[in-house]
């Protein structure tokens, strides 16, 4: 089409747990949806590239279109581990003969989808974590650098530090509890725990967070005080992201509901439910219609 728009829009959450993707006619209507895997640009490009691939034929496929109707398809790409405008046009350089295509990070992705393309906040408490403040058309993204760097209160990182607890409880250097019993279960000794941790994702980290919930739950201070932490990292996005000027803040990701108990009652009061999700924050990014809310 000349207008750059398309008949359809097709939506792309390639996140680093899993990759869904959802397409909409032109009013707004749901005509397909499908799954993949985990989809992380900053973890594997080109796999990334892959998953987002095949959710996007997947998708073309249930709805009854084929590779050569994609000139009648906007695409939009959320997709974590984007951190900069040029690595969000090689993504979507790999995205050809549709209408139009545009990669961003998934956490602008989530934040439209969140405000129904309005400003507003957002804070994506999944396997990574990052806050999104969207003023004046503008984003800020914080946090989400990474693994090593970042994603404070993500799972990722709670589950790495409950596995230290663990390690440290199994060598003695620190106090066992239920929570370093349970993970220390998963291994047949110390050893075959370091083994694992060489290769471990922050997906892998990511599956540890819910014994430290669970166990936190329980009453498990060494948890408790794990998950406490978690929660401050994520109230600190809240706050960061309110003082960049969003008035509306919106939590979301497997983690969010889980930490929400354990958060400051003044910052869990501040946060509003999202509108819509990630996948069609990535429709509302080329231009898609959403259906009202409730309907």
């Amino acid at each position: 089409m000349g207008d750059g728009r398309g008949r359809f829009h097709l939506g792309v959450d390639a996140g680093a747990t899993r990759c869904r993707a959802r397409l909409r006619a032109q009013d707004g209507a749901a005509k397909a949806e499908a799954e993949g895997p985990a989809a992380n640009a900053y973890v594997n490009f080109e796999r990334a590239v892959e998953v987002a691939r095949g959710v996007v034929d997947e998708v073309l496929t249930r709805a009854g279109l084929s590779s050569s109707d994609t000139s009648c398809v906007s695409l939009g790409l959320g997709v974590a581990g984007i951190g900069s405008v040029a690595e969000a046009e090689r993504f979507a350089a790999r995205f050809q003969g549709f209408a139009q295509v545009r990669a961003v990070n998934d956490a602008v992705a989530a934040c439209l989808g969140a405000h129904g393309g309005a400003d507003g906040g957002l804070v994506i408490v999944g396997t990574g974590s990052a806050g999104i403040a969207r003023v004046a058309g503008a984003e800020t993204i914080v946090g989400g650098r990474g693994f090593h760097l970042g994603d404070d209160g993500s799972a990722s990182r709670l589950g790495y530090e409950a596995a230290r607890a663990a390690m440290r409880a199994a060598d003695g250097l620190g106090p066992e509890s239920e929570l370093t019993q349970r993970i220390s279960a998963r291994f047949a000794d110390p050893l075959a725990m370091v083994h694992w941790a060489a290769t471990a994702t922050p997906r892998d980290y990511g599956e540890l967070a819910p014994l430290a919930i669970q166990a936190a739950t329980k009453g498990d201070a060494l948890a408790r005080a794990l998950v406490d932490a978690a929660a401050e990292g994520v109230a600190a996005l809240v706050r960061r992201v309110e003082a960049l000027g969003a008035t509306r803040v919106s939590a979301v990701g497997g983690l969010s509901e889980a930490l929400r108990p354990f958060l400051a009652p003044e910052v869990a009061a501040r946060l509003r439910p999202p509108l819509y999700d990630p996948t069609d924050g990535a429709i509302v990014l080329v231009g898609g219609t959403l259906p009202k809310v409730g309907t």
